[in-house]
C-alpha cells in the first residue's frame, strides 16, 4: 500500500486518543491520528513523524499521522488500518502461504465476533484475525499495548471455529524494521496472553507478517508460522 503525498514533522502534544499537535513547515498543527492505541514509547514530545495528506478537503484535520521515527529502531507504521490492508494485498498478490485461494472475503462474522478475512481453498475454510503490533522493546515486539479484551474474544472464537473445522490463524503484522517476533505482553494483558496459549492448544495457527516499509509504501516482505 500506498500512502500519497507524504510530510514530516515534529511531535508535540496528544489531547486525545484521535488528535494530535505536530509542529509543520506551516507551524502548530492540528492532524488525525490514525490510530487510538497509547502508543506511549512513540508518541513523545519532539519525535519525528510521518504525515499524509487527506484527499478530502472539507476535513478538519487536513493530515493523518501514520509513521512515528523512533530512536535506536527507525520508522513504524501505527496506522491501524495498515495491517489489514497490506495483509489483503499479500493475500490477492499469489505470493502469501495461502496458495491457490478460490474465496477472499474481508470482515467476516462467526460467532459473536466479526473476523478480518475468510478464505476458502478448495473445501478448506480458513479463518483470519489481523493484529497490528508497534510495541517494541529490545527488538522484540509485543502485543497488545494496552488491554484488548475484543482481542481476548477474537482469540476464544478462534479456538472455538478450530474445534468446528476451520483452519485459524492469527496473523501479527510488524510494521517495524529489526523486529522479528512477537510476544504476548503477560505484564499489560495478562487474559490475553492466556488466551493466547489456550488458541495455539485449540490448533490456532500463529502467523508473523514482516513488512518493508518507507514514509509512503508500507508491504509484506516475508513471512513465518511462529511455533
Amino acid at each position: 500500500m500506498r500512502y500519497a503525498d507524504t510530510s514530516e514533522g515534529v511531535f508535540l502534544r496528544r489531547p486525545n486518543r484521535f488528535e494530535a499537535y505536530v509542529l509543520t513547515e506551516k507551524g502548530e498543527t492540528l492532524v488525525h491520528v490514525k490510530n487510538t492505541g497509547r502508543c506511549r514509547e512513540l508518541l513523545l514530545p519532539g519525535a519525528r513523524v510521518v504525515l499524509s495528506e487527506s484527499p478530502k478537503p472539507e476535513r478538519k484535520t487536513r493530515f493523518d499521522l501514520v509513521a512515528v521515527r523512533k530512536p535506536g529502531l527507525g520508522l513504524v507504521n501505527i496506522d491501524s488500518q495498515a495491517p489489514n490492508k497490506v495483509t489483503e494485498e499479500w493475500l490477492r498478490s499469489g505470493r502469501s502461504c495461502f496458495r491457490d485461494l478460490t474465496l477472499i472475503k474481508p470482515e467476516y462474522s462467526y460467532g459473536d465476533s466479526r473476523f478480518d478475512f475468510y478464505l476458502e481453498r478448495g473445501r478448506e475454510r480458513i479463518l483470519m484475525e489481523v493484529k497490528g503490533c508497534t510495541l517494541e522493546k529490545d527488538g522484540i515486539g509485543y502485543f497488545p499495548d494496552a488491554p484488548t479484551a475484543r482481542g481476548t474474544k477474537h482469540l476464544r472464537e478462534l479456538a472455538a471455529a478450530a474445534g468446528s473445522g476451520f483452519s485459524c490463524y492469527l496473523a501479527f503484522v510488524i510494521a517495524m524494521p529489526k523486529v522479528k517476533i512477537v510476544l504476548p505482553n503477560k505484564e499489560t494483558d495478562p487474559e490475553f496472553a492466556e488466551a493466547l496459549s489456550n488458541a495455539r492448544s485449540a490448533g490456532v495457527k500463529i502467523l508473523l507478517l514482516r513488512c518493508r516499509l518507507s514514509k509512503d509504501r508500507l508491504e509484506i516482505a516475508n513471512w513465518e508460522e511462529d511455533r
